[in-house]
């Protein structure tokens, strides 16, 4: 019996290894394949899945003759080249809610951090001081959340600020139908009248520095700034000359142009703190992605015969 072949390139869970399995496919699992590489052995799979470090640029595409499905376990999909792909008639899916609610509550994470000041607070025990009194913080009830991009992250960073009593706003380049928990108003009201402001929107030429030296000069001296987006939607250098002049109260960051960020300046700020890219490492989000995924994949070569 014929049986179609499905490469994956980077590690997804275990369950979506075993459904394609149990559909009748045939997983190669290779790893920390270089662009080369993956262009010279792609030719005889039929189904490919990838995670953003994977590259599918147009002569690995060009080279997978057999290629009928991508699947890519989370939300952006600009480490591949998805209007070639399709152009060739390679059907290609992301898994854009798997990994919606593990974002969303990192984004609290990071406020509640800032707002409490836990980073300073442990630093300075682990430097054998007591700062007790110098970490006199906020609550974020009655705080206004601004939420830019109100997708599927966005409703629900909307739901947990409605939940702790915040005002929560929101801003969308589209309609949006149902806001609610939001109320929807322009972008300049969200930077005048955010105490905490989220990003939710994709690096796209639209949006590569959508906040810089401008908008922050409008903001509250006490913001809370948050990007679990993407890298380059944040101007890094206005942040940083922002958070040095005290124009905005804290920079929070789970994404960056370039990553590993290296020795960024902001890194080096008491009022930044930041996390490796793990807004959706979550064993659940990742056990949604990796299903999902194969899911697609799955149905897509069946459909195909």
């Amino acid at each position: 019996m014929y049986m179609k072949k499905i490469l994956v390139c980077n590690p997804i869970a275990e369950e979506g290894i075993e459904m394609m399995e149990e559909a009748g496919f045939q997983v190669d699992q290779k790893f920390d394949m270089s662009k080369e590489e993956l262009t010279a052995t792609i030719p005889p799979y039929h189904g490919l899945i990838v995670r953003g470090s994977t590259k599918v640029r147009e002569p690995t595409i060009d080279a997978a003759e057999n290629l009928e499905a991508i699947g890519r376990p989370g939300i952006g999909m600009d480490n591949i080249d998805v209007a070639y792909a399709r152009d060739k008639g390679i059907g290609v899916y992301n898994t854009p809610t798997a990994t919606t609610i593990s974002v969303a509550e990192l984004v609290m994470a990071h406020m509640f951090a800032s707002y409490r000041d836990v980073v300073a607070g442990t630093v300075s025990l682990r430097e054998g001081k007591w700062i007790k009194k110098d970490l006199k913080s906020n609550e974020v009830y009655g705080k206004a959340m601004g939420i830019i991009g109100f997708g599927n992250i966005g409703h629900e960073v909307a739901k947990r600020a409605d939940a702790l009593g915040m005002k929560v706003i929101a801003y969308d380049v589209i309609d949006v139908e149902d806001p609610e928990p939001a109320k929807m108003v322009d972008f300049e009201t969200i930077l005048k009248e955010s105490d905490v402001i989220t990003l939710h929107v994709p690096h796209i030429d639209a949006t590569h520095h959508l906040l810089s030296t401008e908008e922050f000069g409008k903001m509250k001296e006490n913001a809370v700034l948050i990007d679990c987006a993407r890298g380059g939607v944040v101007d890094e250098d206005a942040l940083y000359k922002a958070l040095s002049k005290g124009e905005i109260r804290f920079g929070c960051k789970d994404v960056f142009a370039e990553e590993p960020p290296g020795d960024n300046k902001l890194l080096t700020l008491d009022n930044f703190h930041a996390t490796p890219h793990i807004g959706g490492q979550t064993w659940e989000g990742q056990k949604r992605a990796g299903t999902q995924a194969a899911e697609q994949v799955i149905e897509e070569l069946k459909k195909r015969g």
